[in-house]
């Protein structure tokens, strides 16, 4: 099978996004539905960096639509999702990915996804625990938010008992890594071209997985099961002719979960836990806390939330696994203004080492019906070698995104 994410130089992936997107686009059928947006994207780095590689500015384009076509009297449909971006430093972080390109069938009470597709599973703010289907683009942001597009076939059973859901899944998606120009990146070069596997299919192997979820009361429940190769590789170190480097391994793994959801008035509750079997280590992780919601704090228009959750993982420190024993606090300021701005801030506190933590913001608003802009930030606080954010320490930035939809 043809790898979808590329290096961003004339990659076949991207002519072929772009093509099918020109001609979807000026097709006479005026049952197509096409929308989707197109990003200008500044960050800046508030330190130098670590590396004479980097640099402190970074600039980068990117695009994605949405296409879609209903027929067979609505109980089929087609949608095609294509993603681009063009980044200003890191040749890594250029890629083209295919988000979704997936046929739905809906019969009575049961639904058929076949193509390749994005499921999300999860209840929490700062961890998606549970949400293994798809992989990580982690090139695209640091809190592994974005996914990339998962080959399925998904059938769904829709009844009184609750949704049931079971998934094939017949190709591995590697994990996206910052480049040498990348800021974040690790102190050593991960290896993408030559991962490892622990199935002797490599990235072939054919993994699946099931969810169960309902509402029960208050609650909305979620059970799942996933059998395959990891989305979470180790990262070996290696030695070859020229330096180090690091090999991603991708080992196999069974995972249990469970996700929960209640509404109390102005109370979420929220939890997500695993437990996760593999040739490595067997381990639980787990992150729950809640979220208050004020509204119409000191008798204004705005709405103020507090959240809090805790994470704790079983294994070893490891490069990717910063939420070992954890705290999160946030809070969230909802303007209701017709613009729909947001804030968000948050702080995550190591409770091991005292010195560790990392801040974020999220901010957005509207400028028109076709503007928006996006203000994101990340501080990363370690002087602990031994502590994963520690590779990060110089690379707290900002980033202003000004977006446009059509």
């Amino acid at each position: 099978m043809t790898r979808i994410v590329s290096n961003g130089r004339g990659s076949t992936a991207a002519l072929t996004c772009l093509a099918l997107l020109f001609t979807a686009s000026n097709s006479a059928a005026s049952d197509i539905e096409i929308r989707g947006s197109a990003v200008i994207e500044q960050r800046y780095f508030l330190q130098d960096a670590l590396y004479e590689e980097q640099d402190r500015a970074n600039f980068s384009i990117y695009g994605y639509a949405e296409i879609y076509k209903a027929f067979n009297d609505g109980d089929d449909s087609i949608s095609f999702k294509p993603f681009y971006r063009i980044d200003q430093n890191d040749d890594e972080r250029t890629h083209a990915d295919i988000r979704e390109l997936i046929w739905l069938h809906v019969g009575d009470g049961w639904e058929m996804r076949t193509g390749v597709g994005k499921v999300f599973w999860g209840q929490t703010e700062s961890l998606h625990l549970v949400d293994v289907i798809n992989q990580t683009d982690s090139i695209e942001a640091i809190d592994g938010e974005d996914k990339l597009g998962q080959p399925m076939v998904n059938l769904s059973l829709i009844r009184d008992w609750g949704t049931t859901s079971v998934f094939v899944l017949p190709y591995f998606r590697e994990r996206t890594f910052a480049g040498l120009d990348g800021r974040p990146r690790f102190a050593l070069d991960v290896d993408t071209d030559n991962p490892l596997y622990e199935s002797d299919d490599d990235e072939n192997n054919v993994d699946w997985a099931a969810r169960w979820q309902h509402t029960l009361g208050m609650w909305e429940v979620g059970v799942s099961y996933f059998d395959g190769t990891s989305r979470e590789p180790i990262l070996v170190p290696e030695l070859n002719e020229d330096s180090a480097l690091l090999r991603p391994y991708y080992p196999q793994m069974q995972q249990a979960g469970i996700d929960l959801l209640a509404v109390m008035g102005s109370w979420l509750i929220k939890f997500e836990g695993i437990s996760r079997k593999t040739t490595a280590e067997d381990y639980t992780a787990l992150v729950g806390g809640f979220e208050y919601t004020t509204v119409g704090v000191f008798d204004t228009q705005f709405d103020l939330g507090w959240l809090m959750e805790y994470q704790y993982d079983g294994r070893d420190n490891t490069l990717l696994t910063p939420s070992q024993n954890d705290l999160m606090l946030g809070t969230r300021v909802v303007y209701n203004d017709i613009d729909g701005t947001e804030i968000l801030f948050g702080i995550v506190q190591d409770l091991d080492e005292t010195n560790s933590r990392s801040g974020f913001i999220e901010a957005s608003s509207r400028i028109s019906d076709n503007w928006k802009w996006r203000l994101d930030a990340w501080f990363f606080s370690s002087d602990t070698p031994d502590e994963p954010i520690y590779q990060y320490r110089r690379d707290d930035f900002v980033q202003l995104s000004m977006e446009f939809y059509f």
